[in-house]
């Protein structure tokens, strides 16, 4: 009998050692430790340690994109409240490893870029595809009046990721959910304002522009 392939066995048993590790510190040794498998066995499926985090990035985005999908095709909620949903989703899962495991993109997006042609290449695309299921659920906002349209939703789906993905940074790096909450809480108070409320807001300001400078000229 053909012995089975422990390919996708070594796949599996990579993420948590990228997680733990990180990309220059999770070696082949280490992978094929936690996989249970001998060493010849990566290196007749992989390449390279390099062809190996590119397809532990594409399976990682896969999972990504369920969660994401999930959250932001749910028509119970209003778009702007779909985009909530799914920050609170992946808060939730972020509480779950004690706000010490991150963004595998975001990891390695810091880690490798400097050193990796291909794993750069892989994660452009990846934030291009990304940006795009936000951008169309923020049109979706904007075309029902719950976000401003001043900016572009391809822009406004941009800051969302980049803010994001800088938030769980220092989430790991003081193991607590406060910048998290705080980029929710301001980003919803502001960017992803509904437009009525940016109106209201802005003829206070006008207001009290327009009083203060009748008190000058008094």
């Amino acid at each position: 009998m053909a012995r089975p392939s422990l390919r996708d066995q070594i796949l599996r048993a990579g993420l948590p050692v990228m997680f733990r590790s990180g990309y220059h510190g999770a070696s082949v040794r280490d992978i094929c430790a936690a996989a249970r498998a001998p060493q010849g066995s990566f290196t007749n499926h992989f390449r390279s340690k390099e062809a190996f985090a590119a397809e532990v990035l594409d399976r990682y985005f896969d999972y990504l994109k369920g969660l994401v999908n999930a959250a932001l095709n749910d028509e119970t909620l209003t778009p702007r409240q779909r985009l909530k949903q799914y920050l609170g989703v992946i808060t939730g899962k972020l509480e779950r490893d004690r706000w010490m495991v991150g963004c595998l993109i975001g990891d390695l997006s810091l880690q490798a870029t400097s050193h990796s042609k291909l794993l750069r290449k892989r994660l452009d695309s990846i934030f291009r595809e990304w940006r795009t299921l936000f951008a169309s659920c923020i049109a979706a906002a904007q075309s029902a009046g719950e976000i401003d349209s001043r900016f572009e939703a391809i822009e406004l789906a941009e800051f969302l990721l980049a803010s994001w993905e800088g938030a769980i940074l220092r989430m790991k790096v003081e193991r607590s959910p406060a910048a998290l909450e705080r980029f929710k809480t301001i980003a919803f108070e502001t960017v992803f304002k509904p437009p009525s409320a940016v109106t209201k807001h802005e003829r206070r300001a006008t207001k009290r522009s327009t009083i203060k400078s009748k008190r000058d000229r008094r």
